[in-house]
């Protein structure tokens, strides 16, 4: 019996989704970095974000054009060990590629809290940089900037104890649920795998709108916003952009849960699902890092 090409080595056929990806990547970065760097000056403010949410809506497209092709692909039989292997190893990257990106996140967060706050208040080898603001004094959280006119001061910080302590406990519970619904999965339990997962994108979206209202605490209440000064734009780039990860990360589980009612994934061959799972995994260690570093320290 001879073996399938395919199982020795898979070469896709030609497609366009490629270059669809490149150029709506290029228009949601132009979008993004039009909206957040305010290039439009004051004459057309909505300029930025049209440019961002056309950028996005075209990335949506080329997600599902692009996934439901290899989807096809696998349900047509086209799925082997090697397209196996190379499936992790990009999936590993690309995690290893947002492991980076949250670095860096938390390497400014660092670098301001040890080295720049201290040497404006004349700490340090650097301490002549008081020469700015004389009389500054540094404490974290910053709550008196020292230049209020241009940056209001908040009034507060978020209390940890409270939102943010539940949300960990959402993210970490919906970690145990997923690897519950794995679990079912490779022992073929279906009504199980899907009860667990329905739990877990319940307390995804549980999560995103306590962070929804816990945002419009800070903006309403505390006067702590993207322009109180470093502090508000250290917290919300972090845990904002963690935000985002994880609706990203609740869709991709919609996904899969859309397809396990359709009768997708066996207990030998699910990789899509499990890519799903060590990415959620993945923004759910990314939290307890913020909850340590950005909330309680």
């Amino acid at each position: 019996m001879t073996t399938p090409p395919h199982e020795n080595y898979y070469v896709p056929e030609r497609s366009h989704w490629p270059i669809v990806a490149s150029i709506s990547l290029l228009i949601l970065v132009a979008g993004l970095a039009t909206w957040l760097n305010d290039l439009t000056a004051n004459r057309d403010r909505i300029l930025g974000p049209a440019i961002f949410f056309v950028g996005a809506m075209f990335v949506a497209w080329m997600l599902f054009g692009w996934f439901g092709s290899v989807v096809r692909e696998a349900r047509a039989g086209l799925y082997s060990a090697q397209m196996d292997r190379s499936f992790r190893w990009t999936m590993g990257w690309f995690i290893f590629s947002e492991v980076m990106l949250f670095a860096a996140l938390f390497g400014a967060l660092f670098y301001i809290r040890y080295w720049v706050g201290p040497w404006l208040a004349g700490e340090g080898e650097k301490g002549m940089s008081n020469l700015l603001w004389p009389g500054f004094e540094y404490s974290w959280p910053l709550l008196e900037n020292p230049d209020p006119r241009r940056f209001p001061s908040p009034a507060g910080v978020i209390n940890p104890w409270t939102l943010p302590l539940l949300n960990t406990v959402l993210l970490v519970s919906s970690s145990l649920t997923l690897t519950l619904a794995h679990h079912a999965l490779k022992k073929d339990r279906r009504g199980s795998l899907k009860a667990w997962l329905g739990l877990t994108l319940v307390l995804g979206a549980v999560f995103l709108t306590l962070q929804g209202l816990e945002y419009l605490h800070a903006y309403r209440d505390l006067g702590l916003t993207l322009g109180s000064g470093i502090y508000g734009a250290t917290f919300f780039m972090l845990t904002g952009f963690h935000g985002a990860h994880v609706t990203l990360g609740a869709i991709i589980l919609l996904v899969m849960f859309i397809r396990i009612l359709r009768g997708h994934f066996t207990p030998q061959q699910h990789f899509g699902f499990e890519a799903a799972a060590w990415y959620w995994h993945f923004v759910d260690v990314v939290w307890i890092g913020l909850f340590v570093f950005v909330y309680v320290i």
